[in-house]
């Protein structure tokens, strides 16, 4: 018998889904990452060598001879990477530190931080998330450091995601940073979960957007419309309106 979890849609409506269906239709259950409450009581050596170790399980159990010389480090090779880079945004101590300066260009409409490239993984099968995201806010007298923006991003990308709290939780952190609800991000992502597995769709991409405010697409204030006439303009072979901002560290 499938092991079955109930996600509920409305107060009066439920629908079951297997663990393969909910993987496979990319349910979310939570805006916030499922973390328990006990999750960095261990040191992230400790981790290191339980995950080292289950991994080595996991090899073992596929089949796999790890007095080879080419995998008798993959286990520890895995917990290091899982620890200290794909999965490093987990942990609260990886936070950017932020910082916000005056407004003195008096800048006051929509700035756009376009393509940002992320990496992260499907938290339904543990493969990667490939993608860009389109970062705009308009500032309330205060302006953030453009590669702060990327950081914020890359912060939550380095956990197991799903595409629509990624958005939102990368939305949620500039709003709450900049004191602003004038803040829109859109992600564009190749999933490699439904390429290179499942249907093995290697064309598709997923795009999700939030924004204070939803806004028609030819709206001239809203972000995919400025995104596509500037994507229209290079196209075309002209210079697009740039966007302004410091990259101040």
């Amino acid at each position: 018998m499938k092991l079955k979890e109930t996600l509920l849609f409305t107060q009066h409506d439920s629908i079951d889904y297997n663990y393969d269906e909910i993987g496979d239709e990319h349910v979310s259950s939570s805006l916030e990452t499922p973390l328990r409450e006990n999750a960095f009581e261990i040191s992230d050596v400790k981790k290191k060598e339980i995950i080292a170790d289950h991994f080595k399980g996991i090899m073992e159990t596929l089949g796999l001879d790890l007095n080879d010389d080419s995998l008798m480090g993959t286990p520890h090779r895995v917990a290091k990477m899982y620890v200290d880079e794909i999965f490093n945004g987990l942990n609260p101590k990886n936070k950017p530190k932020i910082a916000l300066f005056e407004n003195k260009y008096q800048y006051n409409e929509m700035l756009v931080e376009k393509n940002i490239t992320f990496y992260s993984n499907c938290e339904h099968h543990f493969v990667p998330i490939i993608g860009k995201a389109h970062v705009s806010y308009i500032s309330s007298g205060k302006v953030i450091g453009l590669s702060k923006i990327n950081r914020i991003v890359e912060y939550f990308a380095k956990r197991p995601q799903v595409q629509e709290r990624l958005t939102n939780q990368i939305g949620n952190e500039l709003k709450e940073i900049l004191e602003t609800e004038d803040v829109a991000v859109i992600i564009d992502a190749k999933h490699l979960c439904v390429s290179s597995r499942g249907i093995k769709d290697d064309t598709s991409t997923t795009t999700s957007e939030t924004s204070a405010t939803p806004l028609e697409p030819t709206t001239p204030s809203s972000v995919s419309y400025k995104l596509e006439r500037e994507d229209t303009s290079s196209d075309n072979g002209t210079e697009a309106d740039s966007t302004q901002g410091t990259d101040a560290e």
